[in-house]
């Protein structure tokens, strides 16, 4: 009774000041619906209430409360059903010696793939689940009456505690990374990354990279459906244009731009602390521990000194734009590339400052110019007043009134602007919206294509909107639309859902990109 007091007293009471709120974009941990049990449809919990669908700002700001109520919440929910009298002394006496870890009810909500799988539900009982099952049906005592446990609670208190004794056992020793930082490009329902099919595309690229003269429409032609990670660092540099075709070429050209890069430090890094740019380089400073921070890699000092750099020498080099809040996204995408040609697994962890020198300088001088060639074909977006991201957000309305007339008059309803959510997906290229591995696939695509951050990147984000048509129109009001656009549910997103997303941009390039009746009114 006093639980269920505590629990409903803080429901009430979810905006006291002072009380964390949730952080927008996909890098932090979003309002998942998959998480968050308080959402219509979801599963109904133990005690068979049925969840309300939000109809006000603050009953769907109830439903989203920050991470300390989803522990204690989650905490409830899966120990709330376990009784140490219900349970075999077997499992009772194991589960006092392992109790739970105060985080694993997150991990265990977005890991689905280490509980029990299809096989563990349909195969038959084993003896000792009998066992335990004959046990937990035992009759017990609540208030003065016998109460006899029904064979489904039974069984499902089973399943629970076995599941979670194998999560604890199975916790690998290295620090545990959220799904949402999980940098490795496979499917969110766990798929083996390297199939029949992967392998021969492996072998198309190599035969591609092996020849004398790299045929670049051949090579953006595979690379539109993604590249492999074997051969995606020298397939990036192929087609930004920092490498040449020719192969007698490439390593000569690789040292002179590597060595271009650390004079560039060594003629204007020192005046970081100089009266005209320390601004600037502050600014850098205060960004980059923001940059990815539930990625460990990110948050090493080394890591961060390098993305200072880069940063640093981009901004004087290019004094129309400066440096611009959002350009630190940009570099990840390439270090965390150039970084797995050295690293098979795990690169969430890695300890840069453990590689050879010349390594880490390589990789550093490669990510800058990568990132330069980017920026150049983007530039408007970040000079003053950003008039090229103000066009964009209004291509990017017209395009969905043409497209979806309701998702925009829904918009006009509730007095939405595009500007106030779009503004981030085109100075961002949607990387606070998507995980990190979602990035990268994408960019495999927008690397093959002629203008991909420029143009095909509009299409992008007209699919990526319209993908949430059945949820923005569920919103009832602006407060609950403008939450739901900031931080929309893609933390289990993989290859898969990717691809969907860039083939319907695809399609809507196609009807619009060269049918300009079509686009204006």
């Amino acid at each position: 009774m006093a639980t269920d007091n505590r629990i409903h007293f803080w429901r009430k009471n979810a905006k006291v000041p002072g009380s964390i709120q949730p952080v927008y974009g996909a890098q932090h941990p979003p309002l998942d619906p998959r998480i968050h049990r308080t959402f219509p449809k979801d599963t109904p919990k133990a005690n068979n209430l049925k969840s309300k669908k939000a109809s006000s700002f603050h009953e769907f700001a109830r439903s989203t409360n920050d991470a300390w109520d989803i522990d204690d919440e989650e905490d409830e929910d899966f120990l709330a059903p376990i009784h140490p009298s219900s349970l075999p002394p077997t499992l009772h006496s194991t589960h006092q010696v392992h109790p739970l870890p105060p985080q694993q009810p997150i991990n265990t909500t977005i890991e689905p793939d280490t509980g029990p799988g299809p096989a563990d539900r349909l195969a038959p009982p084993t003896a000792e689940v009998r066992l335990q099952h004959e046990e937990a049906t035992d009759c017990g005592q609540i208030n003065g009456r016998v109460v006899v446990k029904s064979s489904s609670e039974a069984l499902l208190n089973t399943n629970t505690v076995r599941s979670t004794l194998q999560k604890q056992q199975s916790l690998p020793v290295r620090p545990i990374i959220p799904l949402v930082a999980r940098i490795s490009d496979q499917n969110s329902s766990g798929a083996p990354i390297m199939t029949v099919r992967d392998k021969s595309r492996l072998d198309k690229f190599k035969y591609l990279l092996s020849c004398p003269n790299t045929d670049l429409e051949e090579l953006r032609k595979h690379s539109w459906s993604g590249i492999p990670r074997e051969v995606r660092p020298i397939t990036w540099r192929l087609l930004s244009g920092y490498l040449p075709v020719n192969m007698e070429r490439r390593d000569l050209v690789l040292k002179r731009k590597r060595d271009e890069y650390f004079g560039f430090i060594e003629q204007y890094y020192h005046s970081r602390t100089d009266e005209t740019y320390k601004d600037t380089y502050r600014q850098i400073h205060i960004d980059i521990p923001r940059t990815n921070p539930l990625i460990p890699l990110f948050q090493q000092p080394a890591v961060q000194e390098v993305f200072e750099r880069i940063l640093f020498i981009w901004a004087i080099r290019h004094p129309a734009s400066g440096y611009v809040q959002g350009i630190n996204d940009l570099v990840t995408p390439f270090f965390v590339v150039f970084l797995s040609e050295f690293v098979e697994e795990d690169v969430e962890n890695f300890d840069v400052a453990s590689m050879p020198l010349d390594t880490q300088r390589n990789i550093e001088a490669d990510s800058f110019w990568c990132m330069t060639k980017l920026l150049d074909g983007i530039q408007d977006n970040y000079t003053f007043a950003q008039p090229g991201i103000q066009n964009k957000v209004k291509a990017l309305e017209e395009l969905v009134s043409r497209i979806d007339e309701d998702i925009h008059n829904y918009f006009k309803r509730y007095e939405v602007e595009y500007l106030q959510f779009a503004f981030r997906w085109m100075n961002n290229l949607l990387m606070r919206e998507l995980p990190l591995r979602c990035t990268i696939r994408l960019w495999d695509t927008y690397q093959a294509e002629q203008e991909g951050f420029s143009h095909f990147h509009l299409y992008v984000c007209a699919a990526f909107l319209i993908e949430w048509r059945k949820e923005i129109l569920s919103m009832v009001d602006f407060q609950g639309l403008l939450m739901l656009l900031q931080n929309l549910p893609t933390i289990h997103w993989g290859n898969e859902e990717v691809g969907l997303l860039l083939a319907e941009a695809y399609r809507l390039k196609y009807m619009f990109a060269d049918a300009p009746n079509h686009y204006k009114r």
